[in-house]
């Protein structure tokens, strides 16, 4: 089903995650209830972060048909579409080019997470792929 190589997709993964770890909880006033601070969760830009750099030049690596697979992946693991809709969702995606701007990737929350589920999804998996090999 997907043309992209799913060790690019797998790749992508783990450097979205190196990314995630990166997050910061922000609280707006002290005298908040500590209870609700996980619910402030905001992404920091790291313009010169070289993780954040590794997922961008990833991104930005990506032929036109990588990038409509790796935003319809996004879609199904979010759920936005299930399994025997991928055909419409890679439609979609290549009707939808903002969706593929690494800032707008990058923007995603979860992003690994729902990349991983895409992949699971469709039968893959990133277990096979040992990092030193990417």
């Amino acid at each position: 089903m997907l043309t992209i190589n799913h060790e690019k997709v797998c790749y992508l993964i783990i450097k979205a995650r190196e990314f995630d770890v990166k997050m910061e909880p922000e609280v707006s006033d002290p005298g908040d209830n500590p209870a609700d601070d996980a619910e402030r969760v905001v992404l920091f830009d790291y313009p010169d972060d070289p993780t954040a750099e590794e997922v961008r030049s990833c991104l930005e690596g990506l032929n036109v048909d990588e990038a409509c697979e790796v935003v319809a992946l996004l879609w199904l693991g979010r759920g936005d579409y299930d399994r025997g809709e991928w055909e419409l969702a890679l439609a979609e995606a290549r009707n939808e080019p903002e969706q593929h701007r690494p800032e707008a990737l990058m923007g995603e929350p979860l992003l690994a997470d729902y990349l991983e589920e895409g992949l699971s999804q469709l039968g893959y998996s990133c277990e096979d792929v040992e990092i030193g090999r990417l």
